[in-house]
């Protein structure tokens, strides 16, 4: 059985101390040895905000932390070299590295132009507000600190579709550009989903794809990385990743993963996305993430048995990434959606424990978010430890109840996972191993399977028992420390 796991190493408030690239390096084999074989690093460029940009503030794509621009020459995660060391530190360890890969914006340019544009309506982007007027507009990148190493693209107006700032009128409004308009194949949220924030890409021009193409190459030679975490995919045209991944894939003489972001909570938004791209990537569970959060508020008025209708991981298992929360969902962040604690536990034995194809932990789940004095989520580490030694394909399903579901994996090292949203309850499998006990890693209680091979495993209110043979349970904790 494919039992990938993929870790996104960062949370939003992580220190601005230049440290994270030493502290995989650090902490990758122990990564390995709980179950991860995929690690997904954030933006590894110089941002517009320097050393306090998480990354998706995309100023330099060639700036990995080796020039002085932004006012500083490490970015928030630490020098070149340093994260070239970590990528070297977790393929030492046996796990693929996933670049975080920012397309669709570049923000802090180093100087203005004055061009035409027209102001569009931010709910109705295919609007206009107003006739084409003189503008200043932040667009032009020259990289002064790089002086043209690696690449002398400069970055101007015609790059780009639009911004949101005129500096003639010091107005913050939604600028389309003269000659331009919004990329047409995007999500049609507000109409038109193309533009997010700084200055959009316009992937209708030739010498922009031109560019991503050579810089995804030099990329590539430059850090050898596995795979690819792509941003923003609903608002870039959907058919320049089949291309782009193509052109990675020749390079590097293999198939890359990919996992993309489209941010909805639609399940056919999704599979029309795959449709589109020709199944070029997998895609993060959305709607799997939403079901989780509302489960998490809505206590017992949920119905446990239909967590995973209308989820991509229901629908095309293959091509589904399922998390629980990233660092966008997590407390003040624009999409915040955050798991409640209690529910933490059900959620990650959902995407770990079942037949998710590959789930992602999420650092501040792993860790805590010190930020939001967030603990870590209780036996964590050990569920991903479970999954790589004991997860089989052959799963007996209890998704029979409103409160309580579960399940047991069939092996010759049997997993039985109940849970509720309400009161105690319990649940009933033959397991086949009489008189053998089994102990959840969570409460401790223990549970004697009888002559028949029957055992009734059981869970405390509104909790998730998680239970393995007790030898497992003893080999489990002597790995897991």
């Amino acid at each position: 059985m494919n039992k990938t796991t993929l870790i996104q190493y960062f949370e939003w408030y992580l220190a601005n101390d230049g440290s994270l690239w030493r502290q995989v390096c650090q902490n990758a084999k122990k990564l390995a040895n709980i179950g991860f074989d995929k690690i997904w690093l954030p933006p590894a460029y110089k941002g517009a905000s320097g050393k306090n940009d998480v990354g998706y503030g995309v100023y330099d794509m060639y700036d990995l932390g080796e020039f002085d621009q932004k006012g500083t020459i490490p970015t928030k995660y630490g020098t070149k070299r340093e994260y070239q060391q970590a990528i070297d530190a977790c393929h030492q360890a046996g796990m693929a590295v996933i670049a975080d890969i920012v397309f669709n914006h570049r923000m802090g340019a180093d100087a203005k132009e004055t061009i035409q544009a027209r102001q569009m309506d931010w709910n109705h982007r295919e609007h206009a507000l107003s006739d084409e007027e003189t503008v200043e507009v932040w667009t032009k990148y020259t990289f002064p600190g790089r002086n043209g190493k690696y690449s002398d693209f400069i970055w101007n107006w015609d790059c780009f579709d639009g911004t949101d700032y005129d500096a003639l009128s010091k107005r913050n409004e939604l600028l389309e550009f003269n000659t331009k308009q919004w990329d047409e194949n995007v999500s049609h949220e507000d109409d038109n989903f193309d533009y997010i924030m700084g200055d959009d890409l316009d992937f209708s021009n030739p010498k922009v794809v031109e560019e991503l193409y050579r810089w995804g190459k030099w990329y590539w030679q430059m850090c050898r990385v596995d795979g690819y975490r792509l941003d923003a995919c609903k608002s870039i045209d959907f058919s320049f990743f089949e291309g782009w991944l193509r052109s990675q894939g020749e390079i590097a003489h293999t198939t890359p993963f990919a996992v993309g972001e489209y941010w909805s909570g639609n399940v056919d938004d999704l599979n029309q996305y795959l449709n589109h791209c020709n199944h070029c990537m997998t895609l993060f569970d959305v709607p799997l993430h939403f079901h989780l959060f509302d489960a998490s508020n809505s206590y017992d008025r949920y119905n446990m048995s239909t967590i995973f209708q209308g989820t991509l991981s229901q629908q095309q298992p293959e091509y589904a990434v399922a998390f629980v929360d990233n660092h966008d969902t997590q407390p003040g962040q624009a999409l915040q959606s955050w798991i409640q604690g209690w529910f933490k536990s059900h959620a990650y034995a959902l995407i770990l424990l079942y037949r998710c194809k590959v789930p992602c932990v999420f650092y501040g789940d792993l860790y805590g978010i010190d930020h939001d004095h967030i603990d870590p989520v209780p036996h964590l580490a050990q569920m991903c430890w479970i999954r790589k030694h004991y997860l089989q394909e052959d799963i007996e399903d209890r998704f029979d109840d409103w409160h309580c579901i579960g399940w047991m994996v069939k092996s010759e090292h049997p997993i039985v996972v109940v849970m509720t949203n309400s009161y105690g309850n319990q649940k009933t499998f033959h397991v086949g191993m009489p008189q053998e006990t089994f102990k959840d890693i969570i409460t401790g209680n223990e549970v004697r399977i009888d002559e028949n091979g029957n055992g009734t495993f059981v869970c405390r209110d509104g909790q998730c028992g998680i239970y393995l043979r007790q030898a497992d349970v003893q080999k489990m904790k002597e790995e897991v420390k």
